[in-house]
């Protein structure tokens, strides 16, 4: 039998501030199966935040320690953010509020990916290190450091999302209007990235 709350599709339940009752209601399941299941809330918390970082993190890491092109993989990576955080456009701040109330959930979010935190900033940074070295080898990019690269392009495709709220006011735009903003970001930041990289 599937973890009822678990089944629910849940963008972001704020766990930390609803009741037993609340987190049953939301989940549309009764406090004792939630109960039966969870046991305590912060194993609840463990779960959706499980489930939640597992929608973003492994195809990222995927595409990013994969042997696809720099610009494939940054393509992809584009492609694969907006296109989760549009269906779940509160997933960065529910990650967020968690790794600020719970620090561990860090090695939760890695676990995720299959490997453990000492394998995974070696496996990503090499892989785009060796990249762009080649590149600015080659004479086609800028040097920058791996993890900048990275940090770069995260935000670019997280910051939207993060700050939707004030993006929407300060532009005026309905829900609707915010998912074709992000469409057309979704044309238009890959090439964004790549030519503020070119030399």
């Amino acid at each position: 039998m599937r973890e009822p709350a678990l089944s629910h599709p849940i963008d972001v339940l704020p766990i930390i501030c609803l009741n037993g009752r609340e987190i049953a209601d939301e989940a549309g399941v009764n406090k004792a199966l939630l109960h039966y299941y969870f046991r305590t809330k912060e194993r609840l918390a463990a779960a959706v935040f499980s489930r939640a970082a597992a929608k973003l993190m492994p195809p990222v890491i995927a595409t990013l320690s994969s042997d696809y092109e720099l610009e494939t993989k940054v393509e992809r990576v584009i492609e694969i953010e907006l296109d989760v955080l549009l269906g779940h456009p509160y997933l960065p701040g529910y990650i967020i509020s968690e790794l600020t109330h719970n620090p561990d959930r860090a090695k939760q979010l890695i676990a995720l990916t299959g490997v453990s935190i000492d394998e995974l900033a070696p496996r990503v940074f090499d892989a785009i290190g060796r990249q762009i070295r080649a590149r600015v080898r080659d004479g086609r990019m800028r040097p920058i450091a791996p993890d900048q690269f990275i940090l770069n392009l995260l935000s670019l495709c997280i910051f939207p999302f993060a700050a939707r709220p004030m993006v929407q006011a300060v532009l005026h735009l309905d829900d609707e209007e915010f998912e074709r903003l992000i469409a057309r970001r979704k044309r238009d930041l890959p090439a964004f990235f790549l030519q503020a990289l070119r030399p």
